[in-house]
């Protein structure tokens, strides 16, 4: 995940950047709004993280300003606890979320993920197919071989994050926070039971096999390498 934070107090920048880098994430950091608006229109980012109150101009003109340019990234909002007013406006200028000052820093993180995850879903085709297995992500329907299977939650979302990844290795705290939102232990072998689950409803009895097991890195959908 790519998250750009515009934030001009330097303590707390440096305090979210190498606390993201701590979670797997790659942040970068804007100290005021003719620099963020910079980043956030040349940079590939997953979410924007805009303090309100900038220099140069306020957080909530330069996520109107982002919104007039098509930039269609999820906005996050830092407000001080009391300005209900700017967490109001901020949602009509198109921001998509807000987090009130002082936060933990897991329930930013937390929100981090459920914004990307959103516009992950978004941005998924409506079916997904790989040989002869069919999901159509709306309706939640999964087909192989013309045979209906069925899934329950976590082996359908754990499914649909592999389709959205098709031929790549997911790893082992992306499926944690997609499937458990970050309330799960990544080492645990609860995970290895979900995709044992997920292997003898998807492969079981058909060829080929789809789902991979990359020893030390994760797991990959797709046919054989």
């Amino acid at each position: 995940m790519r998250v750009l934070i515009v934030e001009d107090d330097p303590e707390l920048a440096g305090l979210l950047r190498d606390g993201l880098r701590e979670h797997r994430i790659d942040p970068t950091v804007a100290a005021g709004f003719a620099e963020g608006r910079e980043q956030a229109l040349v940079g590939d980012y997953d979410v924007v993280v805009l303090d309100v109150r900038l220099p140069g101009g306020s957080g909530l003109e330069l996520c109107a300003d982002l919104r007039r340019h098509k930039v269609g990234v999820p906005v996050l909002m830092l407000t001080a606890l009391d300005a209900v007013d700017d967490r109001v406006r901020g949602f009509a200028f198109g921001a998509d979320d807000y987090l009130t000052k002082p936060f933990a820093f897991r329930e930013l993180v937390a929100r981090l993920h459920a914004l990307t995850r959103r516009r992950a879903l978004a941005l998924t085709p409506t079916v997904s197919r790989v040989t002869d297995l069919e999901v159509d992500h709306a309706s939640r329907t999964v087909r192989r071989a013309g045979r209906t299977i069925t899934l329950t939650a976590k082996e359908f979302a754990l499914l649909e994050l592999l389709l959205r990844h098709q031929d790549q290795v997911v790893d082992r705290s992306t499926i944690t926070a997609h499937v458990w939102d970050n309330n799960h232990d990544p080492f645990a072998n609860v995970l290895e039971v979900l995709v044992r689950r997920l292997r003898s409803k998807i492969d079981d009895g058909f060829e080929p096999k789809l789902i991979h097991t990359i020893r030390g890195a994760g797991y990959r959908i797709g046919p054989p390498a």
